[in-house]
């Protein structure tokens, strides 16, 4: 019996965007799970690792322009510093996931592509749709309420430091993507060229934050293990996510994988029974809409 042509074309990008989904969202949780074992540092070690590994194997695997040409230094160098911003970023991302609830850090660090449509708007002059200024405004309304809304009871989210980290984080993830959308105006730009320009700007940052700060701890297997788990699970969600872009309609595929915060949520619920109120709830909820619209009607 032989396959419907249209089912093998759906299922070549809509598997990798499955996988990725899940694993990206269970790539978080599992931070969550084991980041009591292993320091932020080490995790921020082992995802430049490991999405290096993609990187290099992608760039290697594809036809590029000469990566030192001289039209193209300007693309290199705001490739690299986008990718600066991005290891910030994740730097941030893994100290307040390690200090606050994952269901809501999650969440507010998958809120960047509202942040990216405004920064677009601002600063690239990029023309929005009715409904991307109500999708920002969901983005935006949740982040905040998120920051001021009543805190659970769990002790380890008190202190609520996790709050200006994963704005900041927010934040600079923004300033990364528009850089990124920027660096497609000049000459010899590339997305495999650009793909090593996040292992340079990911040594540059997360690489050198991991190698100084990420020594401390046990060097056990077990440890080793806690840490490349999750950062594999990440890498493989973004290779899946570079599949899924290749052989399906990016409109349907950036809405899709951009909604790992949920696979997360139900994670953080069931299995790190995380506290969570009904109006954080509601605002989690708000966020995850606005994610969800901005990035298909991003792409229309």
């Amino acid at each position: 019996m032989t396959a419907n042509p249209s089912t093998t074309a759906l299922l070549a990008w809509l598997t990798p965007a499955l996988t990725a989904l899940l694993l990206y969202g269970l790539g978080q949780g599992l931070v969550k799970r084991w980041i009591g074992e292993v320091s932020p540092a080490r995790f921020c070690l082992y995802y430049v690792f490991a999405t290096s590994l993609v990187n290099f194997g992608f760039f290697f695997s594809h036809s590029h322009p000469p990566l030192l040409a001289p039209d193209g230094r300007q693309f290199l160098e705001t490739g690299v510093l986008a990718y600066l911003f991005d290891g910030l970023a994740w730097i941030l991302y893994f100290q307040s996931i390690a200090a606050g609830p994952v269901a809501i850090v999650g969440t507010l660090s998958a809120a960047y592509p509202a942040l990216t449509v405004l920064f677009a708007r601002l600063f690239l002059h990029e023309q929005l749709a009715p409904v991307q200024y109500f999708a920002v405004a969901l983005v935006i309304g949740g982040c905040a309420g998120l920051a001021y809304s009543p805190s659970g009871t769990d002790s380890a989210t008190a202190s609520r430091r996790w709050i200006p980290l994963s704005l900041m984080a927010l934040l600079c993830w923004g300033t990364s993507n528009t850089l990124i959308k920027y660096s497609y105006t000049f000459p010899e730009a590339s997305e495999v060229s650009l793909a090593l320009c996040s292992s340079i700007g990911g040594a540059l940052s997360l690489g050198v934050f991991g190698l100084i700060k990420g020594r401390r701890g046990p060097h056990t297997v077990r440890a080793w293990l806690h840490s490349f788990i999750p950062m594999g699970m990440m890498a493989g969600g973004s290779l899946g996510l570079i599949i899924a872009a290749r052989y399906g309609p990016i409109s349907i595929v950036s809405p899709l994988v951009g909604a790992y915060p949920v696979v997360t949520l139900f994670y953080a619920a069931l299995v790190l029974k995380e506290r969570i109120t009904r109006l954080q709830y509601a605002w989690i909820g708000s966020i995850v809409t606005g994610i969800l619209l901005c990035s298909a009607f991003a792409q229309s």
